[in-house]
């Protein structure tokens, strides 16, 4: 019987097996209820390039309310995102880490689009 971290690590597999193969750089996102992360991981996948997330305190001071909300995720989105093109990225895989595609996920994903990341 699989706990609920290991299904959304064995879903997290095959998406992650597909962005090596390409040798692509990586936008990882992980979500607790508290916070959201997100990652720029390079294309062999053995270095981190660049992180955003609402531990931040630049990001703690835009918060209405807590880490773990839509606003809080867009908020991460746009700074992951402009993060990555001061530093010449503009083409990422997106790594949703075995998450559903929705809510806090979608809205990061969304809000990094329109700051200008391809995906």
């Amino acid at each position: 019987m699989l706990n609920k971290k290991l299904a959304r690590m064995r879903r997290a597999k095959s998406t992650r097996a597909q962005i090596v193969r390409l040798r692509v750089t990586r936008l990882a996102v992980h979500r607790s209820n508290a916070h959201i992360y997100a990652s720029i991981i390079s294309e062999d996948g053995d270095r981190v390039l660049m992180t955003a997330s609402t531990v931040e305190p630049e990001v703690r001071q835009q918060l209405q309310g807590s880490g773990g909300n839509v606003g809080a995720a867009q908020i991460v989105g746009r700074r992951i995102a402009e993060k990555a093109r001061a530093a010449g990225i503009e083409q990422v895989a997106f790594d949703r880490s075995g998450f559903q595609y929705h809510g806090r996920v979608k809205a990061l994903a969304e809000a990094a689009r329109e700051a200008g990341l391809k995906f």
